[in-house]
């Protein structure tokens, strides 16, 4: 009996439509969050782990849910996995892209022991680590 192979056919959609309400350098940048990757939160399981280097710290990340995570690798913020909020990614500005971890940008989160949100030097390199501890 010869089984046959269902086929999907899939099409290409737009990651990224710009909107016609925002100026044209806020849509490039959100164009080139999209070209330079980095990852949705929202798209990770929870118990997900990260790698992320920034142009000053190694810090990693264990996503929970809703943009919670554990996050270690600072040495004065979280020299030990720190329970926080991850609310997304800036440019350095005010404009933030919620609940994103993007290469070139700035990650911004919210940590339990201090008022105001922290926001991390330029995320050169996001990778996710499959089935390993995270250590040094």
């Amino acid at each position: 009996m010869m089984r046959q192979r269902e086929q999907r056919i899939m099409t290409c959609t737009r990651l990224f439509r710009p909107h016609e309400n925002l100026s044209d350098e806020v849509n490039r940048k959100l164009v080139q969050s999209e070209i330079e990757g980095g990852v949705r939160l929202q798209d990770l399981e929870p118990g997900s782990m990260l790698r992320m280097h920034t142009q000053n710290t190694c810090y990693e990340i264990v996503v929970l849910y809703g943009g919670s995570a554990y996050l270690s690798g600072h040495p004065l913020y979280c020299p030990q996995p720190v329970l926080v909020t991850i609310t997304g990614s800036t440019w350095g500005g005010s404009m933030l892209k919620a609940h994103f971890i993007g290469r070139g940008m700035h990650l911004e989160f919210r940590h339990p022991g201090y008022p105001t949100p922290i926001v991390t030097s330029i995320i050169r390199e996001i990778r996710e680590c499959r089935g390993t501890a995270l250590t040094g």
